[in-house]
């Protein structure tokens, strides 16, 4: 016999009876979160979720400890990923159309703003890192046991230095071009890597120099002695890939040794 029309339409009684069915169940494993158990199983069971301990601490919720500088940095994170995918179906890196694609997106583009939020978002995941990072130490949470999650958020923010600085380029105007010059300038006098930097005089091999100009940090940062459209193409493979996957990655171990280490550090 049918079931009645009001029985249909009741919300309580269609979402039991779609949780009820073989399909619900073989996705969600456990109830609705109203108990301690299923609360526990539905941070164990997400994929999301079970990177973040099952219990939190008072004072990791209070906003004038914390600063929520981590979540909104990860968040900007997450802005920049979308954004930055979305940017990527309009952008050639080639030095004939770069600065074209970038006025292209500016004023012709029906969601060129999506440009605008890429840029301002990146200025503020630099000053959110480096804020949770001030916070990090204004608590002493660096100190054991977690020195090691230190050390994998200054990874974190040279990436993100990285980051930004990669993605300078990418406009090709006068001052991305002159910006870089500078910056990569400053490569040659890395130690023992670039030609000019401390330890160089040692990589020599009688009147052979292991490093010199055509081989050492800068040219291999550029793809060649200046900047151009080798350059270019590495700063938009390292902007749009190698850096966000280490930082992706980095991201991951950080969240899941704040949970091994026992969530947030409390205050003394």
């Amino acid at each position: 016999m049918p079931k009645p029309l009001k029985e249909l339409l009741d919300p309580r009684q269609a979402a039991e009876s779609v949780a009820s069915t073989q399909v619900w169940k073989s996705i969600f494993r456990h109830g609705y979160p109203d108990s301690p158990r299923n609360r526990a199983l539905t941070m164990i069971s997400n994929v999301f979720l079970h990177l973040h301990p099952i219990r939190m601490k008072k004072h990791g919720l209070r906003l004038r400890y914390t600063w929520c500088m981590g979540g909104l940095t990860f968040f900007l994170f997450l802005i920049e990923t979308i954004t930055g995918l979305l940017l990527m179906f309009y952008y050639r890196p080639t030095p004939e159309y770069a600065h074209y694609d970038m006025q292209y997106l500016r004023e012709d583009v029906p969601v060129g703003i999506t440009r605008e939020i890429h840029r301002w978002a990146a200025h503020a995941m630099v000053i959110t890192v480096w804020l949770h990072m001030f916070r990090v130490f204004l608590t002493g949470s660096y100190k054991p046991p977690r020195e090691f999650n230190w050390g994998i958020g200054v990874f974190l923010l040279v990436f993100t230095l990285l980051l930004s600085f990669t993605g300078y380029l990418l406009p090709w105007d006068q001052l991305a071009i002159w910006a870089i010059t500078v910056g990569s300038n400053m490569a040659r006098a890395t130690p023992f890597l670039g030609h000019e930097g401390p330890g160089a005089s040692l990589l020599k091999i009688g009147d052979l120099n292991l490093v010199h100009a055509g081989d050492d940090a800068k040219f291999g940062l550029l793809g060649g002695r200046f900047v151009g459209a080798p350059a270019l193409l590495r700063f938009y493979v390292l902007h749009c890939v190698g850096f966000p996957l280490l930082l992706a990655t980095l991201i991951a171990v950080h969240f899941w040794r704040v949970r091994r280490d026992g969530g947030i550090s409390g205050p003394a």
